[in-house]
């Protein structure tokens, strides 16, 4: 492993965004209406106007031959999404080169998938999509959906971290006069409290890890649910990536 030398890493404060390299939010959908259900998980772009989302409800349930009335749902769902996400633009969490651990565990029609490995969140060109393309094709998973259902996991959990970093910044605002240390972009969550220093294990380029000394413990896992056994369980999740 290359070795490079970082230096002291020094929190800094930066605008609230993904951190990753495309600003896309992870969108989660689950309708019922009148006995029938809707799921859904993609990404989108807060950049695009509102109108797209009018236009991707009503495509889809056109896609889906789903009623009407699931349309006004839909929106609601998405837009509180949006509306959520956006309300943390133009604040300020604090971000320093640090690693944290990320899990996966999805059942995506007839494939099953458990993985966890270490994710450096100080590099905001990391690209959860090129990873789950990279893991589906190391794993020889062939079902196209099961990529994107990765990528959005990934995205969930870093926003997650993310709009954290954003209201932990905002309390140390309120405390900064009482002489507090203000938070680095860390949180109570699990993955932050076990975060480690990113210059431990990889040079500042890296953005996942699996530490050898744990290999048995993040080696991922696949298996692949017999077709008599597919809608026995939790039906499966349509997943889109916008």
């Amino acid at each position: 492993m290359k070795t490079v030398s970082l230096g002291a890493s020094r929190p800094s404060a930066v605008k609230f965004r993904m951190p990753t390299r495309d600003n896309l939010v992870p969108i989660r959908v689950d309708v019922e209406v009148d006995g029938q259900r809707y799921r859904d998980a993609f990404t989108w772009n807060p950049r695009d106007p509102d109108s797209e989302i009018i236009s991707f409800a009503k495509r889809t349930a056109k896609d889906l031959k789903l009623p009407a009335n699931f349309v006004p749902q839909m929106l609601h769902s998405i837009q509180g999404q949006l509306t959520e996400f956006r309300s943390y633009e133009g604040e300020e969490m604090q971000i320093r080169e640090k690693i944290v651990p990320l899990k996966i565990d999805l059942r995506i029609n007839s494939t099953v998938i458990r993985d966890q490995f270490l994710w450096d969140i100080g590099n905001l060109d990391s690209d959860p999509e090129e990873f789950a393309r990279t893991l589906c094709d190391d794993l020889d998973i062939t079902d196209p959906e099961v990529g994107p259902a990765i990528a959005v996991s990934i995205r969930e959990q870093l926003y997650e971290i993310a709009s954290q970093s954003v209201s932990a910044m905002r309390e140390a605002r309120v405390s900064s006069k009482k002489g507090r240390r203000a938070p680095e972009f860390a949180s109570n969550s699990k993955a932050m409290n076990n975060s480690l220093d990113l210059f431990k294990y990889f040079g500042s380029k890296g953005s996942v890890v699996r530490k050898r000394k744990e290999w048995y413990l993040y080696e991922p896992v696949v298996d692949v649910v017999p077709n008599e056994e597919v809608g026995v369980t939790d039906a499966p999740e349509e997943i889109n990536s916008r």
